[in-house]
């Protein structure tokens, strides 16, 4: 199923009450001011993503664009985020190159995680029986010592549990129990992994 690209919600950052009072002129322009704002948040996250300096990303990320970086996490180059913000990461974390973490409904990312290269991980998608083509979603949560392989896909409103693996471009389209392992598309338990894990993952590059 694809993911939407776009916005979910169109408050434009007014109250409800105050919105049916104002003029159609303004809740449009008001609206549009949100939405640039937005996107320029998403954009200057991208931006961030490619700087050289591993200690100035996760700088910019924790201070400007307010995601919550644990200790001893690192996030490699060419990483995109939707709504940054939203977006909770535990420590000792690695995120890989070319990963995508939508926090558009809400991500949380746990401690000992690893997620490798390309892999993309949405919390908003299309509904696509809408007769508008509507946005649906809800949060994902991504628990302590998962490892998520490359290109894999974790759709919105799924819970990965505890040790879990998710094999390399498996599409990960409902909950995970923990130590499991999963592949294919839609994922499916292939294996189990052991329970007794007690790792520290402690990886970064400089110009990583």
């Amino acid at each position: 199923m694809n993911a939407v690209h776009g916005k979910a919600g169109t408050d434009g950052g007014v109250s409800a009450a105050l919105r049916r009072r104002l003029p159609l002129g303004i809740k449009r322009r008001l609206n549009r001011a949100y939405w640039l704002g937005y996107d320029a948040t998403d954009a200057f996250a991208e931006f961030v993503g490619r700087l050289p300096s591993h200690t100035l990303r996760v700088f910019l990320y924790r201070h400007l664009l307010r995601i919550s970086v644990g200790s001893h996490t690192s996030i490699h180059r060419n990483c995109r985020f939707y709504r940054p913000s939203h977006v909770m990461i535990g420590a000792n974390t690695i995120i890989n190159r070319d990963v995508l973490l939508d926090g558009r409904q809400g991500l949380l990312i746990g401690n000992n995680v690893s997620v490798s290269e390309g892999a993309y991980i949405f919390t908003l998608e299309h509904d696509p029986n809408s007769p508008v083509f509507a946005s649906r979603g809800a949060p994902v949560r991504i628990e302590d010592y998962v490892f998520i392989g490359a290109r894999a896909v974790v759709l919105p409103g799924v819970t990965v549990g505890k040790g879990c693996v998710v094999a390399a471009g498996a599409v990960v389209t409902n909950d995970v129990p923990e130590n499991a392992i999963v592949g294919g598309v839609p994922a499916r338990a292939i294996g189990q992994r052991r329970a007794d894990l007690n790792y520290s993952l402690d990886y970064r590059k400089f110009l990583g």
